[in-house]
């Protein structure tokens, strides 16, 4: 089986990394209380931390290195795409040479931490609405699509990205026209999506 390759922002490994791990973290506090005796306060998860090393090799190994480096040095978080562990919100924290590079040979490590997207940098205004009846009103409606919107039905064995590719658009695009998909990694055969 082909896995797709790993993805960020604009970047697209050549070859996916050797090695990458998830660090899953909860905060836990510790309070002694008398005779030896210590009670635990659950404080919720913490962030989650990805962890890989990599090789670049052939004749653009270090181009390839440099286009990575480039990516590191946007600002904000982006879109983590591995081709088999769940696509993630994530800030690209460490990026760092494992041996002297060459142009034909560089290996690498890297470090990203999952973005909480729960928290808003903006204020937001609510419009008021008026509840003439019981209840808590209808629902808010979902945005209605252009009129020329172009739509694809899925078939076994198409990949989202294909799928992006196939009608010269972006992943992040069919993920936005496409708020019904959770994990891009997993669509079903049958599934509707708007692809322009």
């Amino acid at each position: 089986m082909e896995l797709s390759p790993m993805r960020y922002k604009s970047f697209i490994w050549p070859h996916n990394p050797r090695t990458y791990s998830i660090e899953y973290e909860r905060k836990v506090a510790v309070h002694k209380v008398p005779f030896g005796r210590y009670a635990m306060q659950d404080l919720g998860l913490g962030r989650r931390v990805m962890r890989g090393e990599g090789e670049f090799f052939g004749p653009s190994a270090y181009e390839d290195f440099k286009k990575l480096a480039t990516v590191f040095y946007d600002d904000g978080p982006g879109a983590l795409f591995h081709p088999v562990w769940q696509s993630a919100s994530v800030y690209f924290v460490a990026l760092s040479l494992a041996q002297e590079p060459r142009k034909d040979y560089v290996r690498y490590t890297f470090t990203f931490w999952e973005d909480y997207d729960k928290y808003q940098d903006t204020l937001t205004t609510r419009k008021k609405q008026t509840n003439t009846g019981g209840g808590s009103g209808p629902a808010p409606a979902l945005p209605k699509p252009p009129a020329g919107a172009v739509y694809h039905t899925v078939v076994t064995g198409e990949t989202l990205w294909g799928i992006a590719q196939k009608y010269g658009t972006t992943l992040g695009e069919l993920l936005v026209w496409n708020p019904q998909i959770k994990n891009p990694n997993v669509i079903q055969a049958g599934l509707r999506l708007r692809v322009g």
